[in-house]
């Protein structure tokens, strides 16, 4: 990353433990996650596509879809 700074935020102990042992590739692909989650211009994006896994969510569960349906889904 170019003009890159380091940052510090709080997590909690697993996910820190994770993140240590996670490799150098993953790290760096969490940096690039981050960097555009935050940026300005794309945060409006974000929130609209927030507002819209929301939206299905809430479809699919007044729809009948249960957290044991969308795994058995998931497992096949």
């Amino acid at each position: 990353m170019q003009n890159s700074e380091e940052i510090t935020i709080k997590v909690s102990s697993h996910v820190a433990q994770t993140y240590q042992k996670a490799t150098e590739r993953k790290k760096q692909s969490l940096a690039k996650l981050v960097s555009l989650f935050l940026r300005e211009d794309i945060n409006e994006e974000i929130d609209f596509l927030g507002k819209l896994m929301d939206e299905i969510s809430d479809r699919a569960v007044s729809r009948g879809l249960t957290p044991e349906i969308l795994e058995k889904i998931l497992n096949e």
